[in-house]
């Protein structure tokens, strides 16, 4: 889960299912204990809408790689942290642990996923129009707006003045980054 409507929507399916939720948390769900059919109809009907339940230690540890990521996207003090410095204060592993296993299983480094993730909130961002490019470089924590742009083009491909002026703006959900 990604965003409150992904929560919204999980809510709504274990409501239907007659499961107690203990908590829900972006990306972490906690319920009562279900019997085996309850299990198997929640999987499908998660896999229905797009979503899938995470059983091995590692795929946990990814998601909350990702989520606390995403969350930190959104939260302006948190951008002024070292992603590992992030990470390792919300997860009790070293980073070269959490860094080798992120690599391994999702085929992109943890720092180029950070990268895309900033790439799609400037251009969120953009689209509001609400802020100028260097409000958004200074909103997202780069040193410089010529380096955001520098980095945007070499993502997009395009210019962020190009990318402003589109008529279809082609942003990925940030379930789809990866």
């Amino acid at each position: 889960m990604v965003c409150d409507r992904c929560k919204a929507s999980v809510d709504q399916l274990l409501l239907s299912l007659n499961v107690h939720v203990y908590t829900l948390n972006l990306g972490d769900v906690v319920v009562e204990q279900v019997d085996y059919e309850t299990y198997a109809v929640l999987k499908e009907k998660l896999k229905q809408t797009g979503f899938e339940l995470i059983e091995s230690e590692d795929d946990v540890l990814i998601e909350q790689i990702k989520t606390i990521i995403i969350e930190s996207l959104n939260t302006p003090e948190q951008l002024q942290i070292k992603t590992s410095e992030l990470l390792t204060q919300n997860i009790p592993k070293e980073y070269s642990v959490l860094s080798k296993l992120f690599s391994k299983r999702m085929g992109i480094t943890i720092e180029k996923y950070v990268i895309q993730l900033k790439i799609e909130k400037v251009k969120e961002l953009l689209q509001l129009g609400q802020l100028q490019f260097a409000e958004i470089a200074d909103y997202l924590k780069y040193t410089s707006s010529s380096h955001l742009a520098n980095q945007f083009k070499s993502v997009t491909g395009m210019s962020m003045s190009d990318y402003k002026t589109l008529q279809e703006w082609n942003r990925k959900t940030i379930d789809k980054i990866i």
